[in-house]
């Protein structure tokens, strides 16, 4: 990846916060690398080097800035949307594959060989698998010295080092001390949490607009599932050692995230699928400013900034929802679905280790519930169109939210479990089958092309499910759907061509932003 040095000193001596997780600067006089917003006097140019990758900054001898804190910033929005194998390979890093399977499970899910993979990551990130994973395991290390009050030696493990040697060594070089002085820095107040509760802040780049964010997943809320009370949104999880429940409440700066996890081990692919569904490491000022250039939708962007694309934390859930959806209101689809899980039995919430301790809890920002627009009218395949209606109560005070089946659940349903047309319960089955066996990816690091073109090939899936799960599930930022009601609607609202091959067209002049221009029309529906 290549960096400009005189647009990157440009963003380090305006101390733009724009620019945080895009690249890190290293000061060579003094050892540390920083974000591009840090408050420190800057820097001389003879003493600075710029790295894509905080893991390239480690590699170069550089520890983490104390006062900034750079290995907490947003991550890259460039990697968030890129569809190519770099992109990819950097999704399921953060979701913990390298961890979980190691580099050659990582190679295998990308389809290509150690040694080239590795290739490939140090001549964009400036370095490879295994040093990217370390990074992270670095930053999830500091998560739980500062916020439990775990053993050194269990939050080793619980981070994913293999050792404790391992665990002391990377601090040390990282962060530039022992870890036991950065459990030194803890707060002394304890959180009401219980065992296994952390609470961290998810940081972001501003806009944010929190009320369309919220709006738009309670609007959607399954119950039983997820909730928006009280400007917080809370969901139950599956994670990869075991259920967890979480709740974020957007403010100011940053979003407070409270997880409530049966295994220490999911923080990192809890903190990723949180960022991933509120749609955290976007560029919503690159966005709003290509949206803005419209005359028709210049307005919309300046009424309301920083409007993002909420994606999910479950490729198929998502899916599930999305085939469910089609041709029917909301409240059909939510009341479907939640029939669908009381066939299931309900999951143990998580239960963590009793010997854990809480530790102390960061401030968390709560702000009041946003007004509730009417839940938009969506299209499903061609042929058929929904009308608006609501969604079920989901309004379950606290606790108990459980994490969506997985495909193996549901293909062990019977016909009685599903409430739809025969043709829709088959599609469905398909579609977990296809899932289960590994043929459909709808993980973030899935091949997007690949994906959607394997979805269209299984019967009852037709372009608006696949271009859906496209945008919501694998987060392609370029998605229109030309053919969705709620879309055209939006579109004669603000003046523009509402027919699917006119609107299609007239559309070109969005990309790559085609996603948030479609959450955009859904708003002015």
């Amino acid at each position: 990846m290549e960096l400009d040095f005189e647009r990157c000193y440009r963003a380090v001596d305006s101390r733009d916060q724009r620019f945080d997780g895009w690249f890190y600067t290293g000061v060579t006089s003094t050892g540390i690398y920083c974000r591009p917003s840090c408050p420190a006097m800057t820097p001389k140019r003879p003493n600075v080097r710029f790295f894509p990758s905080a893991a390239a900054a480690q590699g170069a001898g550089l520890r983490a800035c104390r006062r900034c804190r750079p290995d907490a910033a947003p991550g890259s929005p460039l990697w968030d949307v890129r569809a190519d194998v770099v992109g990819r390979a950097m999704r399921l890093i953060a979701d913990g594959v390298v961890d979980r399977e190691g580099v050659p499970g990582l190679a295998a899910r990308l389809g290509y060989t150690e040694r080239h993979l590795h290739r490939m990551l140090r001549a964009e990130l400036g370095a490879g698998p295994l040093a990217l994973a370390r990074a992270q395991r670095a930053q999830t290390a500091r998560t739980l010295i500062e916020t439990t009050g775990l053993g050194l030696a269990e939050v080793a493990f619980a981070a994913g080092f293999g050792s404790v040697r391992q665990f002391n060594e990377t601090v040390r070089e990282v962060y530039g001390t022992v870890p036991s002085q950065l459990r030194a820095t803890r707060g002394s107040r304890p959180t009401p949490g219980g065992p296994g509760t952390i609470t961290l802040r998810l940081a972001y780049r501003p806009p944010l607009h929190a009320a369309a964010l919220l709006e738009f997943l309670a609007d959607r809320a399954l119950p039983g599932v997820e909730e928006v009370r009280d400007g917080t949104y809370r969901r139950g999880l599956r994670l990869p050692h075991g259920p967890a429940e979480v709740a974020l409440t957007p403010t100011t700066g940053y979003v407070a995230a409270t997880l409530r996890l049966a295994d220490l081990r999911d923080l990192a692919p809890a903190v990723a699928r949180c960022r991933r569904l509120f749609d955290l490491d976007a560029d919503p000022e690159a966005a709003d400013q290509t949206l803005a250039a419209d005359p028709a939708l210049a307005r919309a962007v300046a009424a309301e900034p920083g409007i993002r694309l909420p994606r999910a934390v479950d490729g198929f859930e998502m899916a599930l929802r999305a085939v469910i959806g089609q041709q029917i209101s909301l409240r059909a689809a939510t009341t479907t679905l939640t029939t669908l899980l009381t066939h299931l039995p309900h999951p143990p919430a998580p239960t963590p280790d009793p010997a854990a301790d809480p530790g102390d809890q960061e401030d968390s920002v709560t702000e009041s519930a946003p007004a509730r627009r009417k839940p938009l009218d969506h299209r499903g395949e061609p042929g058929g169109a929904s009308r608006a209606g609501e969604p079920g109560d989901a309004s379950r005070a606290g606790g108990g939210l459980r994490g969506f089946p997985g495909a193996e659940e549901v293909l062990g349903l019977p016909d009685a479990a599903f409430g739809m047309p025969v043709a829709r319960r088959e599609t469905i089955r398909a579609l977990a089958r296809a899932v289960a066996a590994g043929e459909v990816d709808l993980d973030p690091g899935g091949d997007r092309a690949e994906t959607v073109r394997r979805l269209t090939a299984l019967p009852g899936i037709g372009p608006w499910t696949a271009g859906y799960l496209a945008m919501r599930a694998l987060g392609d930022p370029d998605v229109l759907l030309p053919t969705d009601l709620a879309v055209r609607r939006g579109a004669a609202a603000l003046g523009l061509p509402d027919s699917p091959t006119t609107l299609d067209t007239y559309a070109d002049r969005w990309r790559p932003w085609r996603s948030y221009a479609v959450i955009r029309l859904w708003r002015a529906a």
